[in-house]
């Protein structure tokens, strides 16, 4: 078994998917997780590759964000869609990454992908607020490649 199939068990992938769904309630943004064992990419470089598998880029507003993370190489990249970036400082998905770094250190996975989803959330919600007929653009499962 690779460390990507350990990363999460099953019941972890269910709540880090409804916390997907939560934090899409308030957002026209879209928000997706991937999960790879290693890239031998850069990982900007690769979490780009993935966002365009995806069609992350597809969304009417240009706002996906990709929670990227390469578990044997203990890499995260979170990237976000030109919308987003046309109008947020560059540092804007800092305290995200942070967040989610401080649970991955304390062993609890599960806990920081939801905890930066939420925040994600949070955060997309202040420029792309949810409107009355936003459509689910993306899927909200976890991706593993």
């Amino acid at each position: 078994m690779s460390k990507v199939e350990d990363f999460l068990a099953a019941e972890e992938e269910a709540a880090i998917i409804e916390a997907i769904r939560n934090a899409e309630k308030n957002t026209s943004g879209e928000i997706r997780v991937h999960l790879e064992a290693h890239t031998d990419l850069d990982p900007f470089e690769r979490a780009a590759e993935v966002f365009d598998f995806l069609h992350m880029d597809n969304t009417k507003l240009s706002n996906g964000v990709l929670i990227y993370v390469a578990v044997e190489d203990r890499t995260l990249v979170i990237l976000g869609d030109s919308g987003i970036n046309d109008v947020v400082a560059p540092d804007f998905w800092d305290s995200t990454r942070d967040i989610i770094i401080t649970h991955f250190k304390d062993g609890n996975m599960k806990q920081g992908l939801i905890a930066g989803i939420e925040e994600a959330g949070l955060q997309l919600k202040k420029h792309f607020p949810f409107r009355k007929n936003d459509k689910n653009e993306l899927p909200d499962d976890i991706s593993i490649g």
